[in-house]
């Protein structure tokens, strides 16, 4: 008899096989005709629920090569991704599709999604116009909201279209709303919206189609609770209200990571008579991290030209921590910049960009004027600029055209009586000049590696990427 047959022989192989696997530590696999090898380390990346990951599991590939009928070439991209975490140079030659399908059937969707919407990828002074999405209809988007992984939801007329991270898959969904005036990604499928004609704010589920949940703000006129603004945190969504009558407006902070319940009221305001410019709604919200503050900013056009004011409030006090009232020349559009530790705001009278020091606002005129400080002479030169900031870098629009302003590190400035150095800002051009100009811009928002714009009178979206 033997040495080993039976129960025993089974167990001699399967000790050759681990053996033999601890000893090679290659996978060796035939994707099409051609071989490919790399080690059960590297498959193993790819995911438990992947493929790749559960050949890397099989003892028997070790022995035998196992065969997969799928594209090697595409096959070499992924790999490459695994092994790298980026994708490779000759990815470009392919078809941005055919890479998605391949990622799906391997299991490997989150690694592409990584690799694509990267936000280190993403270089201000090399950006160009790279795509544009269509929207169905005639309405031009009102207001646009992107995820951190690139995806867009972008609202026009009573719908909403959404793309997905690769920008090829397209939805549109019809809502209650008339014209969506704010709109705020909470995650690639679900959106809060509101309207400032439109009763309470919807929390949108843009994938089945249909409204999660509404919520209402309860004034003391019992009337409708239109929404001006929404903003969030990675703890809390904030919502700018005001009452149908609009004399009265708040900031209602709701818990956006359980069951959207109601936290805490800030900034509520009562309008009695002549008082109305003293109380106006909050029409932009932005967290600012780097201080656990919640910038709010409002503008308000009367007799005497634009007036406004920005507030920073600490969730913690029921007064704002700091308030800036605009009346010379108010703000067209304002901006906070974490990198930079620094508001910037473009007037709506002069069209130039100013910065404030978050170090230094107690200071008496905190604005300092990053271009030439041209003189406001009534024309309203900034009117309808936008301006948003990502990263170190901020945009400003100008009619059809984007200003990019960085800060200047080397040799560019001094120190100060109180320990902080002057700064310097510069403009720069961006992209290409044949992808410049146009109609006017009417918004901006920034997604993992993309920036993308919407334009006057124009049913589509612009990608802007490094190419």
């Amino acid at each position: 008899m033997p040495p080993f047959s039976g129960p025993c022989a089974v167990a001699q192989e399967v000790y050759m096989k681990k053996k033999k696997k601890s000893q090679t530590n290659v996978v060796t696999l035939n994707v099409g005709g051609q071989i490919f090898q790399t080690s059960p380390q590297t498959l193993s990346l790819a995911g438990p629920s992947s493929l790749l990951s559960s050949i890397s599991n099989d003892f028997s590939v070790l022995s035998d090569h196992h065969f997969i009928d799928r594209d090697p070439d595409l096959f070499a991209v992924l790999l490459s991704l695994l092994r790298t975490g980026n994708l490779p140079s000759k990815a470009k030659l392919f078809d941005m599709q055919d890479l998605i399908s391949e990622a799906e059937f391997y299991g490997l969707q989150s690694h592409l999604v990584s690799a694509l919407s990267n936000p280190s990828q993403f270089e201000a002074f090399n950006l160009e116009k790279s795509l544009i999405l269509p929207l169905n209809g005639r309405d031009s988007p009102s207001a646009i909201s992107s995820t951190p992984y690139g995806s867009i939801h972008v609202a026009h007329g009573s719908k909403i279209t959404s793309f997905d991270w690769s920008l090829h898959k397209k939805s549109t969904i019809l809502t209650q709303f008339s014209a969506v005036d704010s709109l705020l990604s909470i995650s690639p499928s679900i959106a809060a919206a509101g309207a400032t004609d439109f009763n309470g704010l919807q929390i949108l589920d843009l994938e089945e189609g249909f409204v999660r949940e509404t919520i209402y703000w309860e004034n003391q006129t019992k009337s409708s609770s239109t929404v001006q603004a929404i903003g969030s945190s990675p703890q809390y969504l904030f919502t700018s209200f005001e009452s149908g009558r609009r004399n009265s407006n708040s900031i209602m902070v709701y818990d956006l990571c359980g069951s959207l319940q109601p936290v805490m009221e800030i900034a509520r305001q009562e309008i009695y008579g002549a008082e109305i410019d003293s109380a106006l709604p909050a029409t932009k919200l932005e967290w600012v991290s780097s201080f656990n503050l919640l910038m709010a900013s409002g503008t308000h056009g009367g007799p005497f030209g634009m007036l406004g004011n920005i507030k920073l409030w600490d969730l913690r006090s029921p007064t704002p921590s700091f308030e800036l009232k605009e009346k010379v020349d108010c703000f067209s559009d304002v901006t906070v910049s974490n990198s930079l530790s620094a508001m910037f705001k473009v007037g709506v009278n002069s069209g130039d960009v100013f910065m404030a020091d978050l170090r230094m606002l107690s200071v008496e005129e905190p604005w300092v004027c990053l271009g030439q400080g041209r003189r406001v002479n009534g024309k309203k030169e900034g009117a309808g600029s936008k301006i948003q900031s990502h990263g170190s870098q901020i945009f400003c629009s100008k009619g059809g055209d984007v200003e990019l302003w960085s800060e200047v590190l080397m040799g560019s400035s001094r120190t100060r009586e109180d320990g902080l150095r002057d700064r310097v800002f510069r403009k720069n051009s961006m992209g290409k000049a044949k992808d410049m100009g146009g109609c006017k811009i009417t918004s901006m928002c920034f997604g993992g590696n993309k920036m993308f714009l919407t334009r006057k009178d124009q049913q589509s979206v612009e990608v802007w990427q490094s190419p």
